[in-house]
């Protein structure tokens, strides 16, 4: 077993602060890795909090993890000491049913185990995440890192990167088509990255007038304040594809009235109070649909990294020690980063 340092909450109104526990023994599918690096997922600090209701204290919140592969057991044969490695939202799944069969797991019928907060079938708790120094994950949920990526910069990759590339990929998203992207934080810039790559023409609707420069740096090739009602009328009935990546609630319609004929609007955030309903008429007259979407099973998340390294993409990031996690939970809520919090867990030595 490895002594692992961390920083984990033990209620939802204490600050995390320093932890230690012991990781599982190495089995024979599994991958000890040593954490150089962390995202800060705004689904970490919802979980911290308890806002979603289903928090098990103590909590180590992290699953956007990059590190450097220390032993591998001995069934193990795609990693090798020394490789680097990560870890994203899920660390197994049943690997039986048919969505897991699919390469899907994330949709696993019999339920993935995420990386932090999940029962851990080997332990019998529930599983630690990446704010810490070490982990130990089956083979089958290990990630390659490719050489010519930035490993900081590379973390959020495996939450914000696979959660706006799957969609893009899955609705055919390429050259010709005509893509909105709703929202610019750690989701929407990495969409306007990837629609950009992809070859899209890409449209950026913020509420903010303050991020149309930094937007187009970031691949959008239009912006749109959208509580300007004669800007969003102007482009009515233009998109092929809307990513919504916005966290808070909205009039969904303002956006279906931008789709064309089949035209698709898929959400990627998660508002703690629902969306109003849409007027239903906003979807019968175009045959439009509003769609959802999770992150990636580990095949796809493996394609989005190595297309990411074939594109030179990485995160826009600020990066912290982990002694600044409570100081940077408090900036995310006044949506002070551009794009993502990524820990150095270098600055992690002891409890």
């Amino acid at each position: 077993m490895t002594t692992t340092f961390a920083y984990a909450a033990h209620s939802a109104t204490t600050a995390l602060e320093p932890f230690s526990y012991s990781r599982r023994s190495l089995g024979a599918d599994d991958v000890l890795i040593a954490i150089r690096y962390c995202g800060v997922c705004h689904s970490d600090l919802h979980m911290v909090r308890n806002e979603w209701g289903q928090t098990v204290y103590p909590i180590v919140p992290g699953h956007e993890i990059v590190g450097e592969v220390l032993e591998v057991g001995s069934a193990v044969r795609a990693f090798k000491p020394g490789d680097m490695a990560g870890v994203g939202c899920m660390v197994d799944s049943c690997q039986t049913c048919p969505e897991c069969k699919e390469g899907l797991e994330q949709y696993c019928q019999n339920g993935m185990t995420l990386t932090y907060n999940s029962p851990d079938v080997h332990t019998g708790g529930v599983t630690y995440g990446g704010y810490s120094t070490h982990i130990v994950v089956n083979q089958n949920f290990t990630l390659r890192i490719p050489a010519n990526l930035d490993l900081a910069a590379t973390a959020p990759l495996l939450c914000a990167g696979i959660t706006t590339y799957s969609p893009l990929r899955h609705w055919g998203v390429s050259k010709g088509s005509r893509v909105g992207i709703v929202g610019l934080g750690g989701l929407g810039h990495m969409a306007l990255k990837l629609a950009h790559a992809f070859g899209a023409h890409t449209t950026l609707f913020t509420t903010s007038t303050g991020k149309a420069e930094d937007a187009r740096r970031l691949g959008a090739d239009a912006v749109v304040v959208s509580k300007n009602a004669e800007e969003m009328k102007a482009r009515a009935n233009s998109l092929d594809f809307i990513l919504d990546t916005a966290g808070a609630s909205h009039n969904l319609d303002h956006y279906l009235q931008l789709l064309k004929r089949d035209g698709i609007l898929c959400l990627v955030g998660v508002p703690e109070h629902g969306h109003p309903a849409p007027n239903i008429g906003n979807l019968i007259f175009k045959r439009c649909q509003i769609a959802g979407s999770l992150i990636g099973g580990i095949r796809e998340t493996q394609e989005m990294l190595d297309f990411c390294a074939a594109h030179s993409i990485v995160s826009d990031i600020e990066l912290i020690p982990i002694q600044k996690i409570n100081e940077a939970y408090e900036r995310m809520l006044k949506s002070d980063v551009r794009y993502r919090f990524v820990i150095d867990l270098g600055s992690l030595n002891s409890p």
